[in-house]
């Protein structure tokens, strides 16, 4: 059984906000709206800057949520670690998502302490319907190089 994340919502927003101060460019788009035991969701607020030609949200936005989704599961599964990188990561595009936020829904599958892996599930805030399937894997520094202070 996964036990109870290690950080807190607004630990995690504090520490994206200082590991990643470029995600704020747009004011506060990326929102941390669950963190639960290995999973996550994280909304992402409608902003022109997404669209694509065609008025649909771009994929490079889409795949930067899932990203985001995923570490976020990993940051509240084994707390503060800013060298944690994508190693990989895999996308679906089922179905055109309007302008307008989306979610993305992490859960964990393994947390080893080299690599983590999981999925996301992206859909439009009105609607069950899923847009994106994502799969990811991180990898994970040692531990002692990588808190932030």
């Amino acid at each position: 059984m996964a036990s109870d994340p290690v950080m807190t919502i607004p630990q995690v927003e504090a520490f994206l906000d200082k590991v990643f101060p470029e995600l704020l460019i747009h004011g506060r788009i990326y929102t941390v709206t669950a963190l639960v035991p290995h999973g996550a969701t994280v909304r992402m607020a409608y902003h022109p800057s997404q669209l694509r030609p065609g008025g649909t949200i771009s994929g490079p936005a889409i795949m930067g949520l899932a990203d985001l989704a995923l570490f976020v599961a990993l940051l509240g599964a084994i707390g503060p670690v800013d060298q944690a990188v994508t190693s990989n990561l895999n996308i679906t595009f089922l179905r055109r998502p309007q302008p307008e936020a989306l979610l993305a829904e992490c859960r964990l599958f393994r947390v080893g302490r080299r690599l983590a892996s999981g999925d996301v599930a992206l859909r439009s805030e009105n609607s069950d319907a899923i847009v994106a399937h994502a799969t990811a894997t991180y990898a994970i520094p040692e531990r002692e190089q990588n808190a932030v202070s």
